[in-house]
C-alpha cells in the first residue's frame, strides 16, 4: 500500500453506487470527503442497471467470495429498512435456452457444491415456489431458483446514502462536468473540475464508470476495457404477482418499487447503434420486442407499456473481473471499475474507504488490483 498516513482530505469522482458508497464510508470513518459528479447523482450506469443481487452461475472463487460479502451487506441494510420498496430479497429464477448451450443441470450441481442456495424446479413446480411466471415458457430442462437473491433500485439507494453522507458533513458538487485527476510527482494531488476549479486532496477515488480506463490512461496507467452498451427499459406500473428476478434466454426482468418492471437482454443491446455525436439510437422494434419477450414469460401474458428507457455505456473491465484499489505507481490514486455495481456497491465502498483512510490492503480485493493489467504479459 502506498498510503503512509491517514489522508486529511479525499475527493471522490463519480456519483454512481461505487462513488457514493465509498464517500459515505469515508465520512463514517471521519475523513473530510468531497464527491464530484458530472451531473445529478446516479446519472450513469447505476441508473441503467438491472441491479440483480446475486452470485449465481460460475466465476472465480475470489469473485464469488466478494459477491457473497456484497449480498451480506445488503442483508444488513434490509434489516435497517425492512419495509423498503427499493430493496427486496424474493429470490431469482433462471432458465436457459432449449439447445446445446443449456447448462441448468451443471450449474445446479456447481452452485450446490459451493453451498449457494439453489433449487432445481421443473416447469410445473415453479408456481408453488415463486409466483408470476408462465410455466409454458420454461424449457424442459427446468429452472434454478435461488432463494437468497434479490434486487435493489440503485437510484433510490444512492439517494439515501447521499443523504447520510451530507448529514455527516460530506460535500457534494453536482454538474461539475468531466473532472481530471491532478497527478504530480507520482502522487494524486487533487481534482480539477471542468470549470478549472482545483480541489486539493491527499487521496482521490476515481469511480467514473466507463470513463475510468481513459482517465487513468492520461496518467500513463493501463486498465483493459471491454465496455459495451446497456439498454434498460422500464415499464409502466401494473398489478402482477412477480416478485423474483427472472433471467431467461430472451429477457431479464426485475420488479421496480412503483409496480413496473425493469427489462434488459443481450440481443436488444446488440441492436443499439452509436451515433457520430456519441449518443445512441434504438429502434422502436427493439423496444417493442423486449416488451413482447417479457410479456411472454409473465403469468397472464400482460400488456406492457414503456414508461422510459436508458441507454449508455456498461462498464466492463477487459478480463471481466472488478478493478478496485490504488494504482501501484501513483500514490493516493484509487480506482473503482466494475460491471457488478449493484451486488458489489456496498462492500466495495466499505473496503475502499478502509484502504484509503487506514492505508491497509484488504485481502478480499487481492485478485482485483489494477496492477494486474500493467504486469500482464
Amino acid at each position: 500500500m502506498n498510503a503512509s498516513s491517514k489522508p486529511s482530505k479525499v475527493v471522490v469522482i463519480g456519483g454512481g453506487i461505487f462513488g457514493v458508497s465509498t464517500a459515505l464510508h469515508l465520512a463514517r470513518l471521519g475523513a473530510d470527503t468531497l464527491l464530484v459528479n458530472d451531473g445529478p447523482l446516479a446519472n450513469g450506469a447505476s441508473g441503467r442497471s438491472l441491479a440483480w443481487l446475486n452470485s449465481a452461475r460460475k466465476r472465480s472463487d475470489a469473485y464469488h467470495r466478494l459477491r457473497l460479502a456484497g449480498i451480506d451487506r445488503y442483508r444488513t441494510l434490509a434489516a435497517r429498512y425492512p419495509d423498503a420498496p427499493w430493496l427486496r430479497f424474493d429470490g431469482g429464477l433462471t432458465w436457459d435456452a432449449d439447445d446445446a448451450t443449456n447448462e441448468i443441470a451443471e450449474i445446479f450441481d456447481y452452485e450446490r457444491n459451493l453451498g449457494y442456495h439453489a433449487q432445481w424446479l421443473t416447469p410445473e413446480k415453479i408456481a408453488a415456489v415463486t409466483p408470476g411466471v408462465d410455466p409454458s415458457t420454461v424449457t424442459p430442462q427446468g429452472a434454478i431458483f435461488n432463494p437468497g437473491e434479490g434486487w435493489v433500485d440503485l437510484p433510490s439507494l444512492i439517494g439515501r446514502l447521499a443523504e447520510e453522507f451530507s448529514a455527516l458533513g460530506g460535500e457534494i458538487i453536482r454538474d461539475a462536468g468531466r473532472a481530471a485527476v491532478d497527478v504530480r510527482n507520482a502522487r494524486a494531488r487533487g481534482v480539477i473540475t471542468a470549470d478549472g476549479t482545483r480541489h486539493d486532496a491527499d487521496a482521490v477515488l476515481l469511480a467514473a464508470g466507463s470513463e475510468v480506463p481513459a482517465i487513468v490512461a492520461k496518467a500513463g496507467q493501463q486498465i483493459e476495457d471491454a465496455t459495451s452498451v446497456a439498454l434498460l427499459v422500464r415499464t409502466k406500473p401494473i398489478r402482477h404477482p412477480l416478485k423474483a428476478v427472472l433471467n431467461t434466454p430472451r429477457v431479464a426482468i426485475r420488479p421496480m418499487p412503483n409496480g413496473g418492471f425493469a427489462l434488459d437482454s443481450a440481443w436488444s443491446e446488440e441492436e443499439v447503434s452509436a451515433k457520430p455525436d456519441g449518443s445512441y439510437n434504438v429502434r422502436q422494434s427493439t423496444l417493442q420486442g423486449l416488451l413482447r419477450e417479457a410479456s411472454r414469460v409473465l403469468e397472464g401474458n400482460p400488456v406492457l407499456e414503456i414508461e422510459d428507457y436508458g441507454i449508455g455505456p456498461k462498464p466492463i473491465p477487459g478480463d471481466g473481473d472488478p478493478v478496485f484499489g490504488e494504482l501501484s505507481s501513483i500514490q493516493g490514486y484509487f480506482v473503482a471499475f466494475s460491471h457488478s455495481g449493484a451486488t458489489l456497491g456496498l462492500i466495495a465502498g466499505e473496503l475502499l474507504a478502509d484502504e484509503i483512510a487506514m492505508g491497509c490492503r484488504h485481502p478480499l480485493l487481492a485478485d482485483f488490483r489494477p496492477e494486474r493489467f500493467s504486469t500482464a504479459s
